[in-house]
């Protein structure tokens, strides 16, 4: 996080998603890490039926200290697309641990789950270098390089980049964009609608 912004409230973020932080009860300085120790040791305990377990990763726990709970909701309109709510507990996917490590394992990296966003639930995710992804029913979502950038594009409504697998080799364009199971090098591509 850098200097001052223009058109910013404080230091760290955009008026917009300052306001809608601030008005969930958000401030500079909250940190609950009690809530986001507990959160660590559930998902590490968790295993799935087929084994399956998640990878908890510092950048996760430091976003569910500082933003764990909070009824976080737009403000204002959309820039692209209409604006979405989130909430950070990472225990809405603790029976997603195959679908987070399917996605980690086509990125190439770790990958823990964050919360949801949107009324449809969809997962939010952040990965070892604290890139945050979105995973839905449409498909695998890039939000932002880190947590800042993704409160931005979910409470600005910025379009998110869709994950797509690149072409093969020779070909234009990319592969199909099933989802992350079984795909390899899925990387930030053209937005396709997002509803």
């Amino acid at each position: 996080m850098s200097g001052p912004h223009r058109n910013t409230s404080s230091t760290r973020f955009p008026v917009a998603v300052d306001d809608a932080l601030r008005a969930a009860g958000w401030q500079p300085g909250r940190w609950d890490m009690h809530q986001a120790e507990q959160w660590a040791d559930t998902l590490r305990g968790h295993i799935t039926p087929a084994g399956h377990r998640h990878t908890v990763l510092a950048s996760a726990v430091e976003v569910w200290a500082e933003f764990g709970n909070l009824p976080i909701a737009p403000t204002g309109p959309g820039r692209h697309i209409a604006p979405t709510r989130l909430r950070i507990d990472p225990l809405h996917a603790l029976h997603a641990a195959r679908t987070l490590a399917d996605l980690g394992r086509a990125l190439g990296t770790g990958i823990c789950p964050l919360g949801t966003d949107g009324t449809d639930a969809a997962l939010l995710a952040i990965d070892t270098d604290g890139r945050v992804y979105s995973l839905d029913h449409t498909g695998d979502w890039y939000l932002g390089r880190d947590f800042d950038a993704a409160l931005g594009t979910l409470l600005t409504g910025t379009r998110p980049e869709r994950l797509t697998r690149p072409a093969p080799p020779g070909t234009t364009g990319t592969a199909d964009t099933a989802g992350p199971a079984g795909a390899s090098g899925l990387l930030p591509g053209p937005a396709a609608p997002r509803e």
